[in-house]
């Protein structure tokens, strides 16, 4: 079975591999990714801006849309070019000095014009760009030009482009993949959920949560690069961030119908949008529109612009239009949008970027989670309802195994508390985290309200199980918890994976999670307090898993301190990208990168857990049962049917099971025992002697017995006659009222051990009989 689940994941990853190899032959290119003003346009007004650079041929291939709508103006032009905060170009135009001086002044030109013209070599441009920029994900660069009046000093005109090389390290197909592999755990999960000490439902939360870990680390009010944020885009869907244009419309809607002022979503690229001291732009307490501008050469960019020049000759039409396209970032009225460092609608580090980058407004983020919540709600419980349906039908038509759907039916609320306490779970942080960050938003009130409702209901879901886990533990015992078969199986999500005496440790987790939430939402302007107290709770709770070890097995234990050492080490990372460090962006990108390839080696790690590790660890479990959870002795043929591959179905377990009572029938405490037949006796198989206290060891050969040492398993005692000479043999009362407990017929004497015991030669005397009662409980 595992050499065929390693050949299927080979299969799968050389399929993978065969359909990424056409991207690897993608041509070598860099091409403005999204356009914004810079400042207030007032002579140059852009309505679509796309430009891109193919290495191959040297070529630059354009579709600009613009207009020139003021006469009688005098610029000069400067390219400013920014990558990773390095400043490679500097160039500065005096227009009345090219063409003849047919830009001075700047014509009103409406013109719309797209071509592609080859670059001469004498510009040098492919020796300024290196190779690696190619093939870097999420280049961290942007282009600015700026249009200044003469004598006046006055900007005219400020665009700025961010540059892309089309590679990124958010992939659809890495979301399919990851999310692919959470449904065929949940398949798993469902179809051993019936077992309340199954595993697969157990490694679908810890799967759940290692994606929320990778999503939520992007939070924080911190300058990340942009390769990390891109990154940890592909795990946005285990958050409920799922964007869908419909959806946006209908939420922005509805809050500017209940006071919601904040802006809506966008279908265009949020990188424009982003704080300028921010990556990819990183040029802090700068005014990109006053750099100080250098004179170098400027003959090479007097030919480009001569050549972009004659394309453009002849195309004087311009018909205002809407370009929703990779290379503007427009509004909801077609008009590219103005950043500036004083704009309303800069998207500050945190929430704010992360949603937007998978357009979902700032403001939207609560209401799109609470909507994916709705519909999970409402597929669970249509699941629910098709469970039951089918039990009963089958009940009806299955007469044979009749007896079967009526006890899945009777323990059907425990599978329904169970996944609606796994659903609370894995709905807790991104709830908890969405919700507090509406608050702090103040926009629609409606949202508010909404958001109030949904916490409690969460709250509900996981907070009741707890209380009643922990009151249930204090009540009776820790060892109840597991020996009530229909407790366990309905709140074991919360502790079931650990050992009784560390039932309690679902308790740090989940504090961990509403602390981080808490500190993720309520300090979201303050970027160092938020790490710095991740950092803490992460220590913390690392230090909890080494110290106590809670799992059962060595396996788990191991699993889940690799798992927090990652978490406390990513975090320790995240520390290089607080603002007020100012690390510079290429040590950013690196580092970024770093904690990238950790999380995905441990998401690589709990893959492999889930696939290889799974057969495994449920042999390893029903070990476990099969010796702590035996089936009742009651004669039950029903519960022997039930259970296959050892997980033993809720469905054969006593509807009137005792809470205190435990699953093995031995009794959980002593009998009282009079200390008078503790005392060692000697016994000849002949002779009746009064006890002795010299102690004396059973022996076949001697003859010899000591009361309290384990008898033959085949032989048990039989009834003698009332009045025979073995009853008034001197023998203590307290040993023959002792030993007529083993007899089926209280208050009937039996006979002496001195006379059953042995024969005259070691033998079983011909009048002992077997006894079931004894032999079994032997």
């Amino acid at each position: 079975m595992l050499l065929s689940l390693l050949a299927r994941l080979r299969a799968f990853l050389l399929f993978l591999l065969l359909l990424a190899g056409p991207a690897f032959s993608r041509d070598e290119v860099i091409f403005a990714s999204s356009v914004t003003y810079c400042d207030p346009p007032e002579t140059l007004l852009i309505q679509q801006f796309e430009v891109t650079y193919f290495a191959r041929n040297q070529s630059v291939t354009f579709n600009i849309s613009a207009a020139s709508v003021q006469p009688n103006v005098n610029v000069t032009a400067n390219l400013f070019l920014n990558v990773y905060g390095l400043n490679p170009v500097n160039y500065t135009i005096d227009l009345c000095n090219i063409l003849g001086g047919a830009l001075c002044p700047l014509p009103m030109y409406n013109f719309t014009g797209a071509d592609s013209i080859s670059l001469p070599d004498s510009l040098g441009v492919a020796g300024r760009i290196p190779g690696i920029a190619y093939k870097i994900p999420d280049l961290e660069g942007f282009a600015q030009l700026t249009l200044t009046e003469m004598g006046t000093g006055k900007i005219k005109a400020c665009v700025q482009a961010t540059l892309s090389n089309g590679w990124s390290t958010h992939q659809p197909s890495v979301e399919w993949v990851t999310g692919g592999f959470a449904i065929g755990a949940l398949v798993s999960a469902l179809s051993q959920s019936w077992s309340p000490t199954a595993i697969a439902p157990l490694v679908l939360l810890d799967l759940l949560f290692l994606y929320q870990t990778i999503a939520s680390s992007a939070f924080l009010n911190l300058n990340y690069p942009s390769a990390y944020r891109s990154y940890t885009l592909n795990f946005a869907w285990a958050t409920g961030l799922l964007s869908s244009t419909t959806i946006q419309t209908s939420i922005d809607r509805m809050r500017h119908l209940t006071g919601g002022k904040l802006a809506d979503s966008s279908s265009g690229s949020a990188i424009g949008l982003v704080n300028r001291k921010l990556s990819p732009y990183n040029v802090p307490n700068i005014k990109l529109a006053t750099l100080p501008l250098s004179l170098p050469s400027i003959a090479p960019v007097t030919r480009l612009v001569t050549g972009l020049f004659k394309s453009f000759s002849g195309t004087s039409s311009f018909t205002p239009k809407l370009h929703v396209n990779l290379g503007s970032n427009v509004d909801n009225y077609g008009n590219v949008q103005t950043v500036t460092a004083n704009s309303a609608n800069v998207l500050q580090a945190g929430i704010p970027i992360y949603v937007n980058s998978i357009h979902i407004a700032t403001a939207n983020a609560f209401m799109t989670v609470f909507l994916v919540l709705l519909v999970l709600v409402a597929i669970l419980l249509s699941v629910f309802a098709l469970i039951y349906l089918v039990a009963l039908v089958l009940d009806r038509i299955d007469s044979k195994n009749s007896h079967l759907w009526r006890r899945i039916r009777h323990d059907y609320p425990c599978f329904v508390k169970a996944w609606t306490l796994r659903l609370g779970l894995v709905f807790l942080m991104p709830i908890t985290i969405f919700v507090l960050y509406q608050w702090t938003l103040r926009d629609s009130w409606l949202s508010i309200l909404l958001s109030v409702f949904c916490l409690l209901f969460i709250l509900g879901l996981v907070g009741y199980p707890v209380f009643s886990t922990i009151r249930f533990a204090c009540k009776s015992s820790p060892k109840s918890l597991y020996s009530h078969r229909k407790f366990v199986a309905s709140y074991g999500p919360l502790y079931s994976r650990y050992r009784d005496t560390r039932y309690w440790f679902f308790l740090p987790f989940l504090t961990a999670s509403v602390l981080k939430s808490f500190f993720i939402a309520f300090a979201n302007a303050r970027g160092e307090v938020q790490i710095v107290a991740i950092l803490i709770i992460d220590s913390l709770l690392l230090l909890a898993l080494v110290f106590f070890r809670p799992f059962e097995t060595r396996a788990d234990n191991i699993f889940s301190i690799f798992f927090g050492i990652v978490r406390l080490v990513c975090s320790g990372l995240l520390v290089a990208f607080i603002e007020n460090l100012r690390v510079n962006a290429i040590r950013r990108v690196i580092i970024g990168i770093v904690i990238a390839v950790i999380f995905s080696v441990a998401v690589v790690v709990m893959f492999f857990r889930v696939i290889i590790a799974l057969p495994f660890i449920v042999l390893r479990q029903r070990n476990r049962q099969s010796s702590s959870m035996s089936p009742s002795k009651s004669g039950d043929s029903d519960s022997a049917m039930l259970e296959k591959d050892g997980n033993k179905s809720i469905a054969s377990w006593d509807p009137e099971q005792a809470i205190t009572r435990p699953v093995n029938p031995t009794p959980d405490h002593s009998p009282e025992v009079d200390r008078a037949i503790l005392q060692p006796c000697s016994f000849s198989p002949t002779t009746t002697s009064p006890i002795s206290t010299n102690p004396s060891i059973y022996s076949r050969d001697s003859g010899t017995i000591t009361v309290g040492s384990v008898l033959p398993r085949r032989w048990s005692f039989s009834l003698s006659a009332p009045g025979s000479p073995s009853t008034s043999s001197g023998q203590p009362q307290s040993v023959l009222r002792t030993m007529s407990e083993f007899s089926s017929t209280p208050h009937t004497p039996v006979t002496p051990i001195s006379s059953v015991a042995h024969g005259s030669e070691g033998q079983p005397p011909s009048h002992v009989s077997h006894h079931p009662s004894l032999e079994s409980n032997t």
